[in-house]
């Protein structure tokens, strides 16, 4: 008998469309290896996701920049294909809000986890996230939420530089405006510019004390609250290679005891009364050597499938299994498993490793978006090159025009006068 209700299919919502997001491949093995009909409500427009033999079908997602209600009738045309109850699975920050937000009107079609209204809008939310992490007694960088260009400039100067400026709602950023959702501010004059830039941003601007990164200073947390608020599934790693280098996403993560960010994580998500999948990022002070609370995604993070424990079990697995009311098996931490994504790490993913370790894209018995995602990447990075390469390129000086001393008539005007 099987551990899993194969009875019961999932669906996976992602809105972002980035094609080259690893942990939706992640959610589709991990599911469809476990016999669960898997659906994929994504932009499958040049993703290697497609490619994968466990992707039971692609469904269009919502249109960028939809509405909660495009979302909603999006999700039901999905549901009326599928004609039965689905595990709901988002897998990036928007559609984990718009999930939650319009859960009543999904109940009938879909499982989810039973959450306090409005949780995952408030932990996602950076700006928010000081208040979530003071209620909790868990340590936060020290943040400040200017309320204009000039009260920007003076913040920045009291938190001193170089400091964090964030956007508190990221997933709002219009594509095309070059804002990023998080960068190192210099001077108290960048401070203010980016102020300025407020309403193009669509969400608040915060300030945040800059914690600097360093060995063994970058972990994350991954787990699955059941229906009784424990923590389940996942556990503690630590970031070994980022993207980029000293502040982007994990590029090569290992599985690493840590009991301390076990504590905060549990205190948390039990404070919180947060049900479901959840992904923490932390940073170890250099000075005090606490770890402080840098983002709370109420979803599964892009590795997720580093925490594969000894009973194949993980945190989307898990959600999965809870919801069909099926029992979790008990296995064991594999202490140094590692994951590597190999379009951001591809020497460590050439490297051999000991232990256990799991490649993104790459899998004997899913082959297909290896060699998709590689294609994909090689024409990315030509296009990036030749961006760089077009914006750098020296502009030729204009040639001098000689002066004329006197004007002449051509023969053509000579005829005519």
């Amino acid at each position: 008998m099987s551990l899993f209700d194969i009875r019961v299919p999932a669906v996976l919502l992602r809105i972002d469309r980035n094609p080259f997001h690893h942990g939706t491949l992640g959610a589709v093995r991990s599911l469809g290896r476990a016999g669960v009909e898997v659906h994929v409500v994504a932009d499958a427009a040049g993703s290697p996701v497609h490619r994968s033999r466990y992707a039971h079908r692609m469904h269009p997602p919502p249109p960028p920049g939809a509405s909660e209600r495009e979302i909603l009738a999006a999700l039901r045309r999905v549901a009326d294909r599928v004609a039965r109850p689905a595990v709901l699975v988002p897998l990036d920050d928007a559609s984990a809000i718009a999930v939650s937000r319009a859960r009543d009107d999904l109940a009938p079609h879909y499982l989810l986890p039973e959450m306090p209204d409005n949780l995952a809008e408030r932990v996602a939310d950076k700006a928010e996230l000081a208040a979530v992490c003071a209620s909790a007694d868990v340590p936060h960088p020290v943040t400040l939420v200017p309320d204009g260009p000039e009260r920007a400039a003076d913040d920045a100067r009291r938190l001193g530089l170089p400091l964090v400026a964030k956007w508190s709602r990221p997933w709002l950023l219009p594509a095309g405006s070059g804002l990023r959702s998080t960068r190192l501010v210099h001077s108290a004059q960048q401070a203010r510019e980016l102020y300025l830039r407020t309403e193009e941003a669509g969400s608040r601007l915060l300030l945040q004390a800059y914690l600097p990164p360093g060995p063994d200073r970058d972990w994350f947390f991954h787990g699955y609250a059941d229906r009784s608020g424990a923590v389940r599934a996942g556990g503690p790693g630590r970031k070994q290679l980022s993207w980029p280098r000293g502040a982007g996403l994990t590029a090569v993560g290992r599985w690493t005891p840590n009991p301390e960010v076990r504590a905060l994580a549990e205190r948390l998500t039990g404070a919180l009364g947060y049900r479901g999948v959840f992904d923490l990022d932390f940073r170890r002070c250099g000075t005090t050597g606490r770890y402080h609370l840098l983002d709370f995604n109420p979803r599964p993070g892009a590795q997720f499938r580093l925490f594969a424990d000894s009973a194949g079990l993980d945190v989307v697995r898990a959600l999965h299994l809870d919801l069909t009311g099926r029992e979790l098996p008990d296995g064991d931490p594999v202490a140094g498993r590692a994951f590597v994504v190999e379009n951001y790490a591809p020497f460590a993913a050439l490297r051999t490793a000991p232990g256990s370790r799991e490649l993104a894209w790459y899998a004997r018995d899913d082959r297909g978006p290896g060699r998709a995602m590689w294609a994909l990447w090689c024409r990315h990075v030509t296009g990036r090159l030749r961006e760089r390469l077009t914006a750098t390129a020296p502009v030729p000086a204009p040639r001098p025009v000689p002066r004329a001393v006197s004007p002449s008539l051509t023969d053509n005007e000579k005829a005519s006068s």
